[in-house]
């Protein structure tokens, strides 16, 4: 059963150096509350994989900024220069992908799934130290799983045992995101209790969910 922690308490299991995961669509979707108290808290040197590096100072931005990721997992950065001005300096390491590709490779790692085959990036600098197959008279990629320490996710409504509701486009990535971590942290629009989300509309369930902020109250 997923434990409901304050948002000190949730960003406390976040570690210097650790790679972590966090949901969301141009800052749409992004665990807000939470990005918040770990840039107050100054947790350091994260690999961090997202959609994108939302807009300037806006959710995950907020971390970019402030120095604390050493590494950008994305499928675009055009829309926060200050992704652009870190990479030249040398500040920021940034791996883009596929968004394609970085959605499977997350699933694959949720899955328990070895990696998978795709023509995605064939032929560019995306193929660069990656195993090319032949399957029937054509090459693939062999794209490998993608995991991290700690995944962060929002939705819209959580009950108490962690099963999720999503509003509209805010799901985007959370939902895949949510397998694929060692730790889950759920930030709640609102906090429900169990039976008030129709069991046909919990998008995650709970037991991927091991920790529960309250974004209303946070």
């Amino acid at each position: 059963m997923a434990k409901l922690v304050s948002v000190e308490e949730a960003v406390g299991l976040i570690k210097d150096g650790n790679t972590v995961m966090i949901g969301g669509f141009m800052g749409c979707g992004n665990p807000h509350k939470v990005i918040d108290a770990l840039v107050k808290k100054g947790t350091k040197n994260l690999t961090v994989l997202c959609n994108d590096g939302a807009w300037p100072e806006f959710g995950v931005a907020k971390l970019i900024t402030s120095g604390q990721v050493k590494k950008l997992i994305a499928t675009h950065v055009g829309l926060n220069p200050e992704v652009g001005k870190k990479m030249n300096t040398g500040e920021l390491q940034v791996e883009l992908l596929p968004q394609g590709t970085f959605t499977e490779r997350i699933r694959c790692g949720g899955n328990g799934m070895g990696g998978f085959l795709t023509q995605t990036g064939f032929g560019t600098i995306i193929a660069d130290g990656k195993q090319v197959l032949s399957i029937d008279g054509k090459d693939y990629l062999l794209e490998l799983p993608l995991k991290a320490d700690v995944a962060l996710i929002c939705g819209n409504k959580i009950d108490r045992k962690g099963n999720v509701w999503y509003k509209g486009t805010t799901r985007n990535f959370n939902v895949v995101m949510a397998t694929a971590a060692d730790i889950v942290i759920a930030e709640a629009d609102n906090v429900v209790e169990l039976g008030e989300i129709e069991p046909e509309n919990v998008v995650t369930q709970g037991i991927f969910v091991d920790y529960i902020v309250d974004g209303g109250n946070a």
